[in-house]
C-alpha cells in the first residue's frame, strides 16, 4: 500500500521531524555517493528529497513516482524532473540508469519481486542502487505517525537475502534516524548529536531505517565457452609433421637432401 504523495510532501517539507529525517537520510546517501558527475541518477517512490545534491553535477536526474502514490512537480523553481509511472513498468530504456535510490518504494510495493526486476532492468552495467527501508528493530517502524510506520519493515539479513535472490550484490550498509520519532524540543535539539553517535556505534541493529547499497550482478553463462571452431584450419599441420631427408622443388618434385 503506497502512501499518498500529499501526506509524504507534508511530512518531509512541512514538519520539523520530517525535515530532520530528510537531512539524516540524505547525509547517508551522500556518504555512499559523494560524486555523481555525468551520471544518470533516478529515484523511485518518494526519493525526491534525497536527489537534490545530484541536481548540479549529474547528467540527468529523474524522480519516478508510482501511480498508486501520485506525483508532484519537483524541484520547485526549476524544470520539472518528476514522472508518474507504473510501479513495475518505468518509462526508461533498459540499462539507462547509473545510480538508483528507492525510498518508500520497496516496503510499500504489492509486488516486490517485479519491482526489483524493473530495478535490475533499468540499471546499466556497473549500476548501483540504494535501498532504503524501515528497520524492523527500530522505533520508527512501530509508530504510524511517520511514513516509516507503513508497509513491511525489514531486517538487514532479510533485505540482503531478497536482493541476492534478484541478482543484486550487496556491497555495504548503513543506518539512519537514530533519534526517536518525536517532535519534543529536547529530541529535536539533540537529533544531530544522536545521529552522529549512532552512526559511529552501529549500522545494523539500531536506527529507524536501513540503507543497503547493492550492485547489479550479471550472471555468467552456464557451461562457459562453447563456440569451438567446427572446421579448424590445418595450415600448420605440415610444420608439425616434417618428412626427414626430403624437400620439394619449385616444380613440385621431390629432391633428395645431400649431407654436407
Amino acid at each position: 500500500m503506497h502512501l499518498d504523495v500529499l501526506d509524504l510532501r507534508t511530512f518531509y517539507y512541512r514538519t520539523r521531524l520530517g525535515r530532520a529525517a530528510q537531512r539524516a537520510i540524505r547525509d547517508q546517501v551522500v556518504r555512499f555517493w559523494p560524486d555523481a558527475r555525468g551520471q544518470t541518477v533516478a529515484g523511485f517512490g518518494f526519493a525526491a528529497p534525497l536527489l537534490r545534491p545530484f541536481l548540479a553535477d549529474a547528467r540527468r536526474v529523474i524522480a519516478l513516482m508510482p501511480g498508486q502514490q501520485g506525483v508532484m512537480p519537483w524541484p520547485p523553481g526549476r524544470p520539472n524532473v518528476s514522472v508518474l509511472c507504473e510501479e513495475t513498468l518505468w518509462p526508461i530504456q533498459t540499462g539507462q540508469i547509473d545510480r538508483l535510490v528507492l525510498l518508500h518504494g520497496l516496503e510499500t510495493s504489492q509486488n516486490p519481486s517485479a519491482l526489483l526486476a524493473e530495478c535490475y532492468r533499468t540499471l546499466g552495467p556497473g549500476g548501483r542502487a540504494l535501498f532504503i527501508v524501515p528497520n524492523r528493530a527500530g522505533l520508527w517502524s512501530r509508530h504510524d505517525r511517520t511514513p516509516f510506520g507503513f508497509g513491511r519493515p525489514y531486517s538487514l539479513t532479510q533485505l540482503e537475502t531478497l536482493l541476492r535472490e534478484h541478482d543484486f550484490n550487496p556491497d555495504g550498509h548503513a543506518a539512519a534516524l537514530f533519534q526517536p520519532p518525536s517532535e519534543q524540543p529536547f529530541w529535536m535539539r539533540t537529533g544531530g548529536l544522536l545521529e552522529r553517535t549512532g552512526r559511529s556505534i552501529t549500522g545494523r541493529f539500531a536506527g529507524g531505517v536501513l540503507i543497503v547499497e547493492a550492485a547489479k550482478q550479471v550472471p555468467a553463462r552456464s557451461g562457459g565457452l562453447r563456440n569451438a571452431a567446427r572446421r579448424p584450419l590445418k595450415v600448420l599441420d605440415a610444420a608439425t609433421q616434417p618428412v626427414p631427408g626430403q624437400a620439394r622443388s619449385m616444380s613440385g618434385g621431390v629432391v633428395p637432401l645431400k649431407r654436407a
